[in-house]
């Protein structure tokens, strides 16, 4: 369910089906996504301007392979904070060109971040500047070995 101006939106199979076939293919025209999925071009459209209106789709992009090029060598670090700092931690990183994304989360750890480096040298270089940050008590790195689907801008 979608909430717009005070209504609620139920996505239902054929919203959900559409968007299915635009993660498959953002560039597919509405042409080739009605013939998909039995729809007329019309209602396509409707749809899709229905979902970007209700905010459920919130856009479209083009990945280039320069964009992934850049940073071979990503990983996810989880930390453990002690106290209050995660809004300081979190300001610290955010000056960091390796720290791709943080997230908060409600399990063991406070934070998890998204890195991309260019080496496996660069990446620890990160990692042991992190670790250092006054605050951060424990840290966990796993590194990202290949992405079998991704579905966010990068």
């Amino acid at each position: 369910m979608v909430k717009m101006s005070g209504r609620v939106i139920v996505l239902d199979k054929v919203d959900l089906e559409l968007i299915s076939a635009l993660r498959r293919d953002a560039r597919a025209s509405l042409s080739e996504l009605a013939q998909k999925l039995g729809l007329s071009r019309t209602t396509v459209r409707a749809r899709m301007e229905r979902l970007a209106a209700s905010g459920e789709i919130l856009g479209f992009t083009v990945v280039l392979k320069e964009d992934v090029a850049d940073h071979p060598v990503r990983g996810l670090m989880m930390l453990g904070i002690e106290g209050r700092g995660a809004d300081r931690i979190v300001r610290q990183l955010n000056g960091m060109p390796a720290v791709q994304a943080i997230h908060t989360t409600n399990g063991k750890w406070d934070l998890v971040l998204e890195l991309g480096t260019p080496s496996l040298e660069a990446l620890d270089a990160v990692l042991s500047q992190i670790r250092r940050f006054d605050g951060v008590v424990t840290s966990e790195t796993n590194l990202l070995l290949a992405t079998r689907k991704s579905a966010k801008i990068r």
